[in-house]
């Protein structure tokens, strides 16, 4: 079975997967860092038209995902996916300690792309 770097891919990266959903494309792209370990990046690319520049461009956000927060992650996508679909609360969960930082308290006007 061939390695899942193949010969003529770059090491950094491993999988690539779009997902086309309206007007947006999700690309979720698994990449390796120089020390070997595995993540993921999820993208998603909106076209859109630019009137300063009179053409379209894409307008693109981008998260990384590391191996270390996908249950975290998961968990809480299937939760809010659930309150979504059924209108039913996630079960309380205790806060943790570490977790200084509050959305609310996040100023997302001056987070860069």
């Amino acid at each position: 079975m061939e390695d899942y770097r193949g010969k003529d891919r770059e090491k950094e990266e491993v999988f690539s997967k779009a997902v086309k959903a309206g007007k947006r494309t999700y690309f979720m792209d698994v990449k390796e860092t120089k020390a070997g370990d595995l993540y993921i990046t999820i993208t998603e690319s909106k076209r859109i038209f630019d009137e300063n520049l009179n053409k379209f461009i894409y307008d693109k956000h981008k998260i990384f995902l590391y191996k270390e927060d996908f249950e975290n992650f998961v968990t809480g996508l299937q939760q809010t996916i659930r309150f979504i679909e059924t209108g039913e609360l996630p079960p309380e969960e205790p806060e943790h300690q570490d977790f200084e930082m509050r959305q609310d308290d996040m100023d997302f006007d001056n987070f860069g792309n």
